[in-house]
């Protein structure tokens, strides 16, 4: 046999060799991945099938029989902006609507099992007037099952508002930051001011104030919305400080948020502290939206909107897309932030806001007192009313979260579609009809810059707003 002829016959036996191994990992890797296909199966699907849910697509369905979850008269922690039937709407069925999602039930709430959850915790709420709305709305909740013993008054302390429910070693708390970051709008009671600056570099003021929190939930949306805000370098006062007038709404917000982020990442502790980021709370300024006269608004509606899938025209899907970002990257550097879309569940309810039903902390102007539609306040909401949904959903989240099993996930969930009590201890049946699968999908609606103690802005066919006071 020549040279070349073996070298012909070992090159045919090499790849001979090598086909016969490429067969044999291609049978072994679909053997392998159908085995792995069926661990997983076993893993992850329930034993029996069950529909996904996801608690934020729905419908508000009218419930005289369970609702309101407390009586507004009951309520010692209602603030003024927020008592509508106190201050004269007599049309009550605002607190009558329940939210319902459309494959499963939310469970009903129990105040004395989520004071239990909460015992040697602290809640802290940290945002604008619309965190300080759900934090009257979570007080709210809680009041029937906090003890005869514990004091109803609330503390005022800088920039927080505090509750202590004593018998359990629980704080529920208000922190105002209703830009996250430092500005010169950080006063509780004091912070309307003409020109907004803020410091977008400038967190720790008010971010030492959330490190001993174990539950955080952030909001912050409608106090960028101004079309112009002073960006400073610097310390307030100093001579080498730099200020900048910014028109680029969506660039001011990512900076601060992500400010921000570089904080939490940093010093928050991942063992302890649940982390929220609320979705925007919509507005109903625009009555064209659905179906109104051009100047139209929240005033004397009494109805929800019930086209399914309604969104408002102000959406602002690029705050929308800073927001997801930021809490992406958060992830990706092992801090979970959940973030509650809220949102579309909300802009159902045009129906559900003060409007001129709340307590006015300046002095009417001759328009607005001849015209009732310029001083409706379309931005915070009435309680009890949409808010408490808002808490009853994060709850559920919560519990979701320190499930370590999926398998107790989907039993918990199945036993919260029966009408469980939320937060109750459950006894977990083997089977049920339902699981819920929450959507990461987040949808953000802007509002106008308004606070819980003034009248809100007028909106204009720009998408802008009014100066002034706020």
């Amino acid at each position: 046999m020549t040279k070349t002829q073996k070298l012909v016959l070992g090159s045919w036996k090499f790849h001979f060799i090598a086909f016969i191994l490429l067969i044999a990992f291609v049978i072994a890797t679909l053997f392998l991945t159908r085995d792995s296909r069926r661990f997983l199966e076993q893993q992850t699907t329930p034993n029996d099938s069950t529909p996904s849910c996801d608690l934020f697509s729905g419908k508000w369905v009218y419930d005289n029989i369970s609702y309101p979850l407390y009586k507004e008269k009951q309520c010692s922690f209602a603030e003024d902006a927020f008592t509508c039937e106190k201050y004269g709407r007599k049309d009550l069925k605002y607190q009558k609507w329940r939210w319902q999602p459309h494959d499963c039930d939310l469970p009903r709430f129990n105040a004395t099992a989520l004071l239990e959850k909460l015992k040697g915790k602290k809640l802290l709420f940290v945002g604008d007037s619309l965190n300080r709305n759900q934090f009257n709305s979570m007080l709210c909740l809680i009041e029937p099952s906090i003890p005869p013993s514990t004091s109803k008054s609330l503390i005022w302390k800088g920039n927080s508002i505090i509750f202590e429910a004593t018998e359990y070693n629980a704080t529920i708390e208000f922190h105002w930051s209703p830009l996250l970051v430092e500005s010169n709008c950080d006063d509780l009671v004091n912070h309307r001011v003409q020109t907004r600056i803020i410091r977008v570099k400038a967190i720790e003021k008010h971010a030492r104030q959330w490190t001993d929190a174990d539950i955080l939930i952030f909001d912050s949306f409608m106090w960028w919305l101004k079309p112009k805000m002073t960006l400073l370098w610097g310390s307030f006062g100093s001579p080498d400080a730099i200020y900048k007038e910014v028109g680029m709404r969506h660039r001011r917000f990512e900076m601060a948020l992500s400010t921000w982020a570089d904080w939490m990442e940093f010093h928050i502790n991942r063992n302890r502290t649940k982390l929220f980021f609320m979705g925007s709370s919509p507005f109903h300024f625009v009555g064209k939206d659905w179906g109104m006269d051009t100047g139209r608004n929240c005033y004397n509606e009494t109805e929800p909107i019930f086209d399914e899938g309604y969104w408002g025209s102000t959406t602002d899907r690029g705050m929308m897309q800073i927001v997801e970002s930021a809490i992406y990257e958060l992830e990706t550097r092992g801090l979970k932030v959940d973030y509650l879309n809220i949102t579309q569940l909300s802009d159902y309810r045009k129906d559900a806001h003060p409007s001129i039903y709340r307590r006015y902390y300046t002095s009417l102007t001759e328009e607005q007192s001849a015209k009732p539609e310029s001083r409706s306040d379309c931005v915070h909401w009435c309680l009890p009313g949409v808010p408490d949904v808002w808490n009853v959903d994060r709850l559920l989240r919560m519990m979701m979260a320190q499930m370590a099993s999926a398998g107790m996930r989907r039993s918990i969930l199945r036993y919260m579609a029966r009408g469980a009590s939320l937060a109750a201890p459950p006894i977990v049946p083997r089977y049920g009809p339902l699981e819920c699968n929450f959507s990461s999908t987040v949808f953000i609606c802007a509002s106008p810059p308004s606070t819980a103690g003034c009248p809100c802005r007028s909106y204009s066919s720009s998408h802008s707003f009014s100066s002034g006071n706020e």
